[in-house]
């Protein structure tokens, strides 16, 4: 073993000797790659399983119950089987001093709520104590949202109420995800019971854990209105709102994966071409040695030495470097997810990465010393004929000039001598890549920027609300006709707004007034008093379709015809794509005792109006819509696409800048030859010209339309999960103007090449050859 091992590693000592500064570049040339690699991949991983990681150790809660009833018995639902823990708690009106819009949320005198279950992970500081009343804690958008920090006191304000809290803790878990959020202690709760009971109406509802999981979830709707003998209390399933909120995550991890995989194939090409051009190099001198009784072995190992050996320090450096990123990950909305933020090692990808490319380091090294040996040995013909592309035999049949002929072979033919050769494919099909890629971000991009600048594509097709009462009591009468008078105000819409249940899924129901305008994905809306539409999730969670016969529960029952697949207003117990629509006469089937859980009117205003205005025009506390949770999802996934998109471009120029400079310094023989025949350096100039615009010319008519359809593709696919109102991306004007920037960078990397071209000494490269 020693003496077959002797030779390689002498080989190794001087090569490390007289060719050490080419390993360290290509040791670096591992490191930025295996680490842009290591980086995204393990960024894009942390990112899709931060919620499940999160609710793996918070011990979540399953489902929110909202009877909205003043002295509900929650120790009967405690009582209840399946039912492991219930954290009650109060709906007080306690603001926070010289904070406005902040609120104390969820006061509790059940210590389950955050022990049994909801058990909050600490990003900072500490839990508040339980029997202190003047600590809480707040969740990470609470600094952000008004200007606090750790340490920091804040005075709770209620009537009768003034106490000050010291912010002891921040503080991660699922039911406080989206919004910014202080709690207290149950000693707060226990000692202002009766001021915030007397705030709220007596009003407790409740978070419940199943010992089943989320699948208990329909025994427990039936068990609770067995229970109470109501079917019309909302019942909130938390672990699918969770898994919606994981979408938008899913999705930016994708885009980053998506990153990833690009990077790793553009890596391991760039990798492969640089250590067969270090290999290539040595292969004259490695035949020699073989003559001299070097064995075949021994060459591939002492040609795969060097380059290995660098490859394994370029992913030490890697790794290195991807680790020192890592605090920055995950992105977007992951990051307000992650359990565990700061550094983390992803060993699993770390270690598949830095095997990928040392395999194909060593690989490529073997490869190369094995194609050159044997055609050092067999001295192989200088070319070898190949079938011409029909671009090219179009182009002689036209008779072009020479320059455009001589461009549009180096672009389409792949060029080859002695041990080496030089493929086309790459460089066309980077080209392609990079200019679909742009195109399909920019398209998928557009239908993000417009469905995050009009919430008509969630369904809020209304500019104005306002809350004309509670829980079955009208708080004053609301003056309907005068603001449908209104010059600005397109339509009004008088919703009362109920909870019924098909089986065990909970329906949040609207009534609807014609023309009131909404969002109609399938079918349409109803029109008799046995009819009704759907929000999907609830179709779905319901098994309903249109056409379907349903029966629905709420202070009556009624069979109701499903007509179509809508979007409803995002509610305070609801999302735009949970509920439904009902007539008035269909609502009042269900609801004969006049009950509803809202009464809220909804304004429509004409294109252009300013709801500032109609506001102040119509002297009534107006509020705008509800934003939804996925409105903020698609938000931070703006930028993604951009991100993607340049990567990819930086990808393409880098392979074909790279590309086109091999393939002068491997054609130069031939050139030369040329040059001999009568070639001018001008000519010369125009053929490389012409090779870097036919490689953008390709790129471009390929790209544009695939990037058109992929991006329009690929928005379709997230309309359907988020769910949005799909509106086919338009970025056309964008697009065009990617024409003349390609084929500008295109001449661009052709200068280098140019340069190098024109200094070639005609004698020195036929002698060389």
């Amino acid at each position: 073993m020693t003496s077959t091992l002797a030779p390689v590693w002498t080989w190794l000592r001087l090569d490390l000797r007289g060719r050490i500064r080419a390993l360290v570049l290509l040791g670096l040339l591992v490191a930025v790659g295996s680490g842009t690699v290591m980086a995204a991949a393990a960024g894009a991983r942390r990112g899709d399983s931060a919620m499940d990681r999160l609710r793996a150790i918070t011990l979540p809660a399953h489902a929110m119950a909202q009877p909205n009833q003043e002295g509900f018995d929650w120790d009967a639902v405690r009582r209840l089987p399946g039912v492991a823990a219930v954290g009650s708690f109060l709906l007080s009106d306690v603001t926070l001093e010289g904070l406005p819009g902040a609120f104390v949320s969820y006061p509790s005198t059940d210590k389950e709520f955050t022990t049994a279950m909801e058990h909050p992970v600490v990003l900072a500081g500490r839990m508040a104590d339980p029997a202190r009343v003047d600590e809480a804690v707040v969740s990470e958008p609470f600094l952000t949202a008004h200007h606090v920090k750790l340490g920091d006191t804040v005075v709770a304000l209620a009537e009768g109420v003034r106490q000050p809290l010291r912010i002891v803790g921040v503080i991660r878990m699922p039911i406080l995800l989206n919004s910014p959020e202080l709690s207290t202690t149950t000693a707060f709760a226990e000692r202002y019971h009766a001021a915030m009971m007397k705030s709220s109406g007596g009003v407790a509802n409740a978070i419940i854990r199943l010992t089943g999981g989320e699948s208990a979830l329909p025994e427990f709707r039936q068990a609770f209105a067995k229970l109470t003998g109501r079917d019309d209390v909302e019942i909130l399933d938390l672990a699918m709102m969770a898994r919606k909120s994981a979408q938008a995550n899913t999705f930016e991890a994708a885009v980053l994966g998506g990153m990833a995989l690009a990077a790793l194939v553009c890596a391991l090409a760039l990798t492969g071409q640089a250590v067969t051009r270090y290999v290539t190099g040595s292969a004259g001198n490695l035949a020699v040695l073989r003559v001299l009784g070097l064995t075949p072995r021994q060459a591939v190992l002492a040609a795969a030495a060097g380059p290995g050996l660098a490859a394994l320090g370029g992913c030490a450096a890697g790794i290195a470097a991807a680790l020192a990123v890592s605090p920055l990950f995950p992105i977007g909305g992951a990051g307000g997810v992650e359990p565990h933020p700061g550094v983390r090692a992803d060993v699993a990808v770390f270690g598949a990465v830095a095997a990928i490319m040392v395999l194909v380091a060593v690989g490529a090294a073997g490869s190369a010393v094995r194609y050159g040996l044997a055609a050092e040995v067999a001295q192989r013909p200088a070319a070898v004929r190949q079938r011409r592309p029909a671009l090219v035999r179009v182009v002689d049949r036209l008779g072009l000039p020479v320059p455009v002929g001589l461009g549009v072979r180096f672009a389409l033919e792949s060029g080859s001598r002695g041990g080496s050769s030089l493929s086309a494919r790459p460089a066309l099909a980077s080209a392609v890549v990079g200019v679909l890629g742009v195109v399909a971000a920019l398209t998928f991009r557009a239908g993000a920027v417009d469905a995050y600048d009009d919430l008509a594509r969630f369904g809020q097709t209304f500019q104005l609300t306002a809350w004309a009462g509670w829980d079955g009591q009208d708080f004053a009468p609301a003056p309907l006709a005068t603001w449908a008078r209104d010059p600005d105000v397109l339509a009004v819409n008088d919703a009362r707004i109920g909870v019924g249940t098909v089986g065990a899924t909970s329906v949040t129901l609207y009534t609807y007034t014609r023309p009131f305008p909404v969002v109609v994905l399938a079918g349409r809306m109803p029109t008799a008093p046995d009819e009704i539409a759907l929000a999907p999730d609830s179709a779905r969670d319901s098994s309903s379709k249109i056409g379907n016969i349903i029966t629905l529960k709420a202070r009556a029952t009624s069979r109701l015809t499903v007509t179509g697949i809508v979007f409803v207003p995002e509610g305070p117990h609801n999302g735009y794509a949970a509920g439904g629509w009902v007539t008035g006469a269909g609502y009042q089937r269900l609801f004969p005792d006049n009950f509803f859980k809202f009464h809220q009117v909804l304004l429509a205003l004409r294109t252009g109006a300013d709801p500032a205005a109609v506001t102040q025009r119509l002297a009534t506390q107006f509020e705008p819509p509800l934003t939804p949770i996925q409105h903020t999802q698609i938000s931070n996934i703006l930028m993604l696409p951009l991100a993607f998109g340049a990567f990819l471009a930086l990808l393409a120029l880098g392979v074909n800048g790279h590309t086109l400079a091999t393939g002068i310094h491997r054609r130069r023989h031939a050139i030369a030859t040329m040059r001999a025949l009568g070639l001018t350096p001008r000519q010369c100039r125009q053929a490389i010209f012409t090779q870097a615009t036919t490689v953008a010319t390709i790129g471009l008519l390929f790209g544009i339309p695939l990037g058109l359809a992929l991006g329009r593709i690929l928005w379709r696919v997230v309309t359907d999960i988020t769910p949005l109102w799909y509106a086919p991306p338009f970025a056309l004007p964008t697009t065009l103007l990617l024409i003349p920037t390609v084929l500008t960078l295109a001449t661009l990397l052709a200068i280098h090449p140019i340069r190098r071209v024109t200094r070639y000494s005609v004698s020195t490269c036929l002698r060389s050859a």
